[in-house]
């Protein structure tokens, strides 16, 4: 192949295999019906041409190969182009089964959470350890720079996940990941709009773990129930991990948690394996780092390479990322989208800034968030922050009004059980809002799966040009 073409290239992981492949020497070119950061940004320091809005005339010369993303569908002129000529064309997953993940061993890190920053650990604790890992991540991670880098060294690691491959492809995405280790870290009702109901999401996991091979080994979070379901009549080696008390298997247990790492000891069969740090916080990034530990532990590292790993490891933009540390006040961006991730999220910021308060904002983007299924679980997950501010609901013109998520009703129900809560539903009104209420030792997370109309990077402009005599004026409602 000497000319890719994507459409849809801005999506996270079709612009990491798009600047992986030019990394290749492959001329990469792409479109999107909109590009904002960090995507971006990505393709821009990666060279790569992307057209902001569909036409087929972006189609010539005609590429060896056109990539088309799960977002895409029939109607888009770029694909009407491409079926009408017959041009060759594949999904992504595809792509990446036949191109980087086949001849390789190959770790497949799934679930409903911490699939990001899961797959991100396995692969740096492997990169640190000169390994040479290859790996696709539904992120950045900052240590490794990419997304997505084939491998050299026989180990690719993958984000897994079980969002439906393209408009012509119905099976989930990690159907196409050959596994020979998978995590699952937990299964909950997500996707709405691809699965109508949680046996539908049960059903497409049996399937992942129907093509694991009986030489294979399957990791499990020990305390999830619907994993338990899924996971019962595998043939391949199966360990569970946990919390104390959790798992026979792998076990953490929690012996130290501060502002700057989270430390823990692991246990194997109730034998001590090894005390580590991680500069990450919450409980389910500790359950993140046990399956990471354990995943390396089974590629045949060394315990002392997965200390390293850990210690050294930075993070994934976008996951509980401070991206402003201004007199006093912490501006904190996270791709939380589901209720039980919004929970997890101030759960962690709680246990990093203890007795400091917390403001929530929230932007009702993804597809379940934005329907009314879980309007219940989001108040609760909310409650546990001080200040609250939900946006609007992203293309509400999908839903009639009744299937759709109210964030005026949410404020209403925060307030009155006591809560400062506003439905703000632009973007620079709400920061506005913030930026004339917040003060010293206040800690503003951002919470959506979308760029939230700019408001962690303008709350984080706005931060670090506040005068700190403003900020300390309590006066009117916090």
């Amino acid at each position: 192949m000497k000319h890719v073409y994507f459409i849809g290239i801005g999506g996270t992981a079709m612009a990491s295999v798009a600047s992986a492949l030019s990394r290749r020497g492959i001329h990469v070119s792409g479109s999107d019906e909109q590009l904002y950061p960090p995507m971006s940004e990505y393709l821009r320091e990666a060279g790569i041409p992307a057209h902001e809005g569909f036409d087929a005339v972006h189609l010539e010369p005609v590429p060896d190969l056109v990539v088309i993303g799960n977002a895409i569908s029939r109607g888009n002129p770029e694909v009407e182009d491409v079926l009408n000529r017959r041009l060759s064309y594949c999904s992504l997953p595809e792509l990446v089964g036949k191109e980087l993940i086949r001849g390789n061993k190959s770790v497949v890190i799934t679930g409903t959470h911490g699939k990001t920053t899961t797959a991100a650990l396995v692969a740096w604790i492997l990169e640190s350890a000169r390994r040479s890992p290859g790996w696709l991540i539904g992120g950045i991670p900052k240590n490794l720079g990419h997304g997505c880098r084939p491998a050299t060294g026989g180990v690719f690691v993958t984000e897994g996940d079980e969002y439906d491959t393209a408009f012509f492809d119905k099976r989930s995405k990690f159907m196409h990941y050959q596994p020979d280790i998978a995590v699952i870290t937990g299964i909950e009702y997500d996707h709405a709009d691809i699965f109508p109901d949680l046996e539908a999401i049960l059903l497409s996991f049996r399937r992942f773990l129907s093509i694991i091979p009986s030489r294979g080994l399957l990791l499990v979070r020990a305390s999830d129930h619907n994993t338990g379901i899924v996971a019962a009549d595998t043939l391949c080696v199966k360990e569970t991990f946990g919390l104390a008390g959790e798992s026979p298997d792998w076990e953490a247990v929690i012996l130290e948690m501060d502002a700057r790492r989270t430390r823990f000891g692991v246990k194997k069969n109730g034998t001590n394996v090894a005390v580590f740090d991680v500069p990450l916080f919450g409980k389910h990034n500790v359950l993140n780092a046990l399956a990471a530990v354990a995943v390396g532990i089974t590629l045949g590292l060394s315990t002392a390479e997965i200390q390293e790993g850990l210690a050294t490891f930075q993070g994934v933009k976008r996951r509980m990322d401070v991206v402003a540390e201004s007199d006093g006040i912490t501006v904190v961006d996270d791709f939380a989208h589901h209720p039980t991730a919004i929970r997890a999220t101030i759960e962690a910021v709680r246990t990093r800034y203890p007795a400091r308060r917390v403001w929530a904002l929230f932007e009702p983007r993804s597809n379940t968030t934005t329907r009314k299924i879980f309007q219940f679980d989001i108040i609760q997950s909310l409650r546990n922050a001080d200040c609250v501010v939900i946006g609007r609901v992203h293309r509400p013109e999908r839903y009639p009004p009744e299937e759709r998520l109210s964030p005026a009703e949410i404020a209403e129900e925060l307030n009155a059980a006591g809560k400062d809560a506003w439905h703000i539903a632009d973007a620079g009104e709400m920061v506005d809002h913030v930026a004339s209420r917040v003060k010293t030792g206040d800690v503003v997370v951002l919470m959506s799966n979308g760029n939230f109309g700019n408001a962690a990077a303008e709350l984080a402009e706005r931060i670090r040009g506040m005068d700190i005599v403003r900020i300390n004026n309590d006066s009117g409602r916090n």
